[in-house]
């Protein structure tokens, strides 16, 4: 299993880096998770003829914009349809950005959070707790991955990234956020050794945020390997 990062900021992209957005290859099968702002370009550069699949955590722009880019793409493309695995408020969203084409004419929606097999993966999403319904997925075939999306401090986190090879956490430290629905780094390192996780990856950075410090701050919660989700990286997943 292979993973491309697409995008690491959290709420809008930093210059030269696109909001969240991550490839994953396992077995010549492509899926992508999120889309938020200037992934697609990053995806298409990867897979030209785009992803086998699509899966996206939930409505907020930074996760999904640019799948109205890749809907446009295959409509008026002619170039098939397209598994999308979603909480239904992102079918309303990118319905509102497209009302005068059915989006059923690309995508074949299953809702999330559930239980799919998608390809080689077994998908399972897990409800976690941010602003707007939000899908944590975890993806089972050769090895374990699983991401969080947007999420605050919750028991399922643990489920959800039990005995991972790789757990990706969103690390927003967004200043003077008092919510309990966003994560902090020393967050994402606790949940990540309660988790049991083999490794862990921080993303959703808040921009303008120091990621060296980010990434020291989770080391002193998780005691193990801690990577910072750069544009561009591919990393094995275990």
């Amino acid at each position: 299993m292979r993973l491309t990062v697409l995008g690491s900021c959290g709420a809008y992209p930093e210059p030269g880096r696109a909001c969240s957005g991550f490839a994953v290859e396992e077995s010549g099968h492509r899926l992508v998770l999120d889309l938020g702002y200037g992934t697609l370009p990053r995806l298409l550069e990867l897979w030209p003829s785009g992803p086998d699949a699509v899966v996206i955590t939930h409505e907020h722009p930074d996760h999904c914009a640019d799948l109205h880019g890749l809907f446009r793409m295959f409509h008026y493309g002619k170039r098939g349809r397209l598994p999308l695995y979603c909480p239904p408020g992102v079918v309303r969203r990118l319905q509102g950005l497209e009302p005068e084409v059915p989006l059923t004419e690309v995508f074949d929606v299953f809702t999330l959070p559930g239980e799919w097999k998608v390809g080689p993966f077994r998908l399972t999403g897990a409800d976690l707790p941010h602003f707007v319904p939000n899908a944590g997925v975890r993806l089972e075939a050769s090895r374990v991955f699983a991401y969080t999306g947007d999420t605050g401090p919750s028991p399922e986190l643990a489920a959800l990234g039990r005995d991972a090879d790789l757990f990706v956490v969103e690390a927003t430290d967004r200043p003077g956020d008092t919510s309990g629905l966003l994560m902090t780094s020393a967050g994402a390192g606790e949940w990540a050794r309660r988790a049991g996780a083999r490794r862990l990856m921080l993303t959703h950075f808040w921009p303008g945020n120091d990621r060296t410090a980010a990434a020291d701050a989770a080391r002193a919660t998780f005691g193990g390997e801690v990577l910072v989700a750069s544009e561009g990286d591919v990393h094995a997943v275990g």
